[in-house]
């Protein structure tokens, strides 16, 4: 394709300059001048027939080439933090299927995931604009996350038979090597039935072809935008076009369940809304779930707002997974109207009364423990939840403040206030506004003599949503680029010198083990105290100990790390949450 474009160029090239010398016998600037001719070469009609013959049959009149404006994407020396370098956006209208070919650089690294990463978002495109949604990521090894339709089983690969569930080191070091100066041919196609269907295929040196498939649910009318994003790795453009998408037919599927959540648990007397900030989700019988939008669902029962007391609301669902009309599923759910709140008092103080703090930037106050009673028009009293309440956030100066608290009623608001102590730390890793992305914010590098241990102590702040939003470890040598192991807080870690660790916890289990909930939940206000040992037998050791802001303790512990005993350095780094360090 890309010799097909240069000869075209070159052809272009004859024909701009014999059309210029014919301009110039046509228009001379003397009229004396004694006409001549210009022999063009022999065989130029022959090349543009050629041409056109190789441009006809390479061409079905269906395919559509677009100019690639970043060429190449990600820094070529392997430094692109997450979420920094970005090729350009690729919308995919519906019925059409989009083909990237690209050179993948990972430069030899440890990990995994600094090989391509595919991003399928809405049309609104702009990454920073609020009508700006994911459908998914994908990455490349067999790894990703999105919105509620996302499902990592559909992932499939022909990597290696046990990659995908238990991968050992060696299945991943053939994984780099092959997908370090691969050949990739990224093929997203965007059926007019509601999906898009994603094959990648790698193309290693040595010929090894590495396949992955993906496909999910988008929007059936509306363009999609995709995109690249590197981190430690880079690509080289090649190639992008569209051609019509190869699905002709998605098997409809019809609502098995409804599942209504996060529904108001009250509503004062005089209110509309009824629904709130619930969600609504229906799973079909081939095993899918989507969330519904309120706008789609029936509402068979509608609540009477005008009383006090318990109401019922029945809610319903009749289209298949195509949209078309079909047998209902329904769900209902309760909530009580109550009289107008007149007062509000805080009758328990939150779990987290005292906020370690660095950078100037405002912080996010932390409800969880908090007891609110609320005061209603007849005198009556009662427990009234969080979620119906809005917080101040609260100034990063240090000494005693009131958070504000609000209660928006259907014809005031009411207010009152919560006490809290804040005390400066030493300084800071991650956003007080938990929005630090991965691998961008990390402390200072400590150098971590054999023998020798150092001992880090901090408060993390999280959103608490996810078990990472905590504090990693990064084991690595002097001169950073070359790392033995990185080590979380919620029992998990990678790198070579990981393999040979010994993992030991007390974390709260469930009858699934882990329990991811009660972590996540936790983590806000955890004082926290991480020790790096150098063991001097070329093996280090990572603890952390941690006390939750509701006084509980816990540790994890990896032992036996292979490092260089002669070269261990050792930094912090966050995501989603951020650390106040008291030393």
């Amino acid at each position: 394709m890309n010799s097909l474009k240069s000869n075209f160029m070159k052809i272009a090239k004859l024909i701009r300059y014999a059309f210029c010398i014919l301009i110039m016998v046509s228009y001379g600037c003397e009229d004396d001048l004694e006409p001549f001719t210009i022999n063009a070469p022999a065989d130029l009609q022959a090349r543009i027939d050629s041409i056109a013959a190789a441009k006809a049959a390479q061409n079905t009149g269906d395919t559509t080439f677009i100019e690639i404006s970043t060429a190449i994407v990600g820094e070529e020396d392997f430094s692109s933090p997450w979420w920094t370098d970005f090729s350009d956006y690729f919308a995919v209208p519906p019925g059409k299927k989009l083909t990237l070919e690209f050179i993948n650089h990972n430069g030899g690294s440890p990990d995994n995931f600094k090989n391509w990463v595919l991003l399928v978002s809405n049309e609104a495109g702009d990454r920073e604009a609020e009508s700006y949604s994911e459908y998914f990521a994908l990455r490349s090894d067999a790894y990703g996350w999105g919105n509620g339709d996302f499902d990592i089983g559909v992932i499939s690969t022909n990597y290696a038979s046990n990659l995908e569930s238990d991968p050992t080191d060696e299945d991943w070091a053939n994984f780099r090597a092959i997908m370090d100066g691969a050949h990739v041919t990224l093929e997203i196609d965007h059926s007019s039935s509601g999906y898009a269907f994603i094959t990648g295929t790698a193309v290693g040196t040595d010929g090894t072809e590495l396949v992955i498939t993906y496909n999910q649910p988008v929007s059936a009318t509306a363009a999609i935008n995709v995109f690249l994003v590197a981190e430690g790795s880079y690509f080289e453009m090649e190639e992008a076009y569209l051609v019509p998408s190869q699905v002709t037919e998605i098997a409809d599927a019809n609502p098995v369940s409804l599942d209504i959540t996060g529904t108001p648990a009250m509503v004062e007397i005089g209110s509309e809304d009824f629904w709130g900030n619930a969600v609504a989700t229906v799973t079909y019988d081939d095993g899918s779930s989507s969330e519904i939008d309120s706008a789609d669902l029936s509402f068979n029962v509608i609540p009477d707002l005008t009383t006090v007391g318990e109401k019922t609301v029945l809610v319903a669902y009749n289209k298949t997974k195509q949209g078309v009309f079909t047998k209902s599923v329904s769900d209902f759910y309760t909530l009580n109207v109550v009289n107008a709140i007149t007062g509000l008092e805080v009758s328990t103080l939150p779990d987290i009364t005292t906020y370690y703090f660095f950078d100037s930037d405002s912080i996010v106050f932390n409800p969880k423990g908090m007891v609110v009673t609320a005061t209603y028009a007849d005198g009556s009293s009662g427990t009234l939840d969080n979620v119906n309440l809005e917080f101040d956030s609260i100034a990063a100066v240090a000494g005693a403040q009131n958070v504000g608290i609000a209660y928006e009623g259907a014809t005031s608001i009411v207010t009152t206030t919560c006490p809290i102590t804040l005390v400066q730390g030493n300084s800071q890793v991650g956003a007080s506004n938990f929005s630090t992305p991965w691998w961008l914010e990390f402390s200072n590098d400590f150098t971590v003599s054999s023998g020798e241990s150092k001992m880090f102590e901090m408060y993390c702040y999280s959103a608490g949503n996810l078990p990472y939003q905590s504090p990693s470890t990064i084991l690595r040598r002097a001169d950073n680029s070359a790392e033995y192991a990185v080590t979380r807080m919620d029992n998990f870690g990678w790198g070579d010198g990981y393999s040979t660790a010994t993992l030991s916890n007390d974390w709260v289990t469930n009858s699934e083990g882990f329990d991811v909930e009660f972590f996540n939940s936790n983590i806000s206000g955890s004082h926290i105290i991480i020790t790096v040992t150098n063991n001097g037998d070329d093996t280090a050791d990572i603890r952390y100990d941690v006390t939750y802001a509701n006084g509980d303790t816990h540790f994890q512990e990896y032992t036996g790390i292979t490092v260089d005993s002669t070269d261990l350095n050792c930094t912090l780094v966050i995501e989603g949450a951020y650390i106040v360090l008291l030393n």
